[in-house]
């Protein structure tokens, strides 16, 4: 058993401010400067294209409703997601770097986002050292768990990579809704998980139905209920990268040392 880890910030509302809350206590300049970047905000519909590979890299995006996902095509034509997004979420961090995107950007579902010029990241970087510390922070922590999908897709097989998947999908809800408990929407297609995995849409069906037969999941049309998180974990051999950070060494002083993983 984890033990019990508080928020930092109260609950506000906004998906970006109620994730950089989870781990930091934000001061009204540190909410002001996660407000602005969500000053414009623009819609796509499901399956719409948001950025090509190769594109300038001039905005980054903020979820504000919706999940879509970065993906990389191959010469011949496949296509391979590397992230999920939610609400909340910052896209382009992995991308500062460099003058064009590395990967595309495709909405999975309608989605409303708020892009923001990169440049603008240079007003936060000056003002409020611990935000940019977090915001690196977090760019980190999605390359670990890349880290993490690499290991699943290349020795797990597709029950541990399916169960690996869903269990990082609840754990990246539950930062900014609490209320999500032990069930979510997944209104991803068979086809876009096993793009995720590594797997065919057929292997995702069969083994989403062998898991709620074994008792370890419920399917209530697009609805996932974890109904053996524990028997899960244990399968994928599980860490939630995301419960608990380490803030001891940001700017400014640190709250409390907290140790990563669950």
């Amino acid at each position: 058993m984890r033990d019990i880890y508080t928020r930092k910030s109260p609950r506000s509302g906004d998906c970006l401010i109620d994730k950089m809350g989870y781990y930091l206590e934000l001061s009204r300049q540190d909410i002001d400067h996660l407000t602005d970047l969500q000053r414009q905000e623009q819609t796509w519909r499901v399956r719409d294209v948001v950025r090509e590979m190769g594109a300038p890299t001039e905005m980054f995006y903020v979820v504000k409703t919706g999940w879509c996902f970065s993906y990389t095509i191959m010469a011949d034509g496949r296509r391979q997601v590397l992230q999920i997004h939610h609400p909340g979420d910052v896209i382009g961090i992995p991308d500062i770097a460099y003058e064009h995107a590395v990967t595309g950007l495709q909405a999975a579902t309608d989605i409303c986002l708020c892009p923001f010029p990169k440049s603008r990241l240079d007003t936060i970087f000056t003002d409020s050292p611990r935000l940019t510390a977090l915001i690196m922070t977090l760019g980190m922590i999605d390359h670990v768990v890349l880290l993490d999908r690499i290991r699943t897709i290349g020795r797990m097989n597709a029950d541990e990579r399916v169960a690996h998947f869903l269990l990082e999908i609840l754990s990246r809800l539950r930062i900014t809704n609490p209320d999500v408990g032990d069930s979510f929407e997944l209104p991803l297609s068979q086809e876009l998980i096993g793009d995720t995995l590594g797997l065919t849409n057929v292997y995702v069906s069969r083994t989403l139905s062998l898991m709620e037969r074994a008792g370890l999941i419920e399917r209530i049309d697009r609805s996932i209920r974890i109904a053996d998180e524990q028997g899960l974990r244990d399968m994928a051999d599980f860490q939630d990268r995301y419960y608990r950070i380490d803030t001891s060494w940001f700017p400014g002083g640190a709250l409390e040392k907290l140790s990563a993983g669950a």
